[in-house]
Formats: structure tokens, C-alpha cells, sequence
């Protein structure tokens, strides 16, 4: 499983099309793969494992997210008023 989560990082360029959100919109999308990014980090920090996998929500927030939202975003996890449940 390794290997194919690493060669899909080094083919990666942007976000792949997600079923779940087949709209124009993509803010629920950048939602979503900030919390799973950070769920990812907890639950691998949990099992002492690698935490390498969840470079893949990492770039795909990175991608769609606004610089703004994640700075913000960041601020309110560090200051413990994040609205999201990670």
C-alpha cells in the first residue's frame, strides 16, 4: 500500500476529481481534506506509525484552500476553538 501512496505523490499535480463533491463549488472539499490531514496526523502520532500517507490531504488542502482560511484555521486549532472535530 506504501508504494502506491508514494507513486500517486510523485505523479501528483493537483487535486483529483472527488465523487463526493461533483459541484463547482470546492469549499467543502478543502473542508474536508484539512480535518482528514489532521485526523491522519493524530491517528498515525497515536500508533507511532509514519505519518508520510497523509502528505496526501496535505497537498490537496494545499491546493484548493485559500492561504487566509488555513492561517485562520490554524489559529483557532493552536487557541483550542477550532469548530471541527479532528
Amino acid at each position: 500500500m506504501a508504494d502506491t501512496i508514494e507513486a500517486k505523490l510523485q505523479r501528483y499535480r493537483t487535486a483529483p476529481f472527488d465523487s463526493r463533491f461533483p459541484n463547482q463549488n470546492q469549499t467543502r472539499n478543502c473542508w474536508q481534506n484539512y480535518l482528514d490531514f489532521h485526523r491522519c496526523q493524530k491517528a498515525m502520532a497515536a500508533k507511532g506509525a509514519d505519518a508520510s500517507p497523509c502528505q496526501w490531504y496535505f497537498r490537496i488542502y494545499k491546493s484548493l484552500c485559500p492561504l487566509s482560511w488555513v492561517a485562520t484555521w490554524d489559529e483557532y486549532r493552536e487557541e483550542g476553538t477550532f469548530p471541527g472535530k479532528i
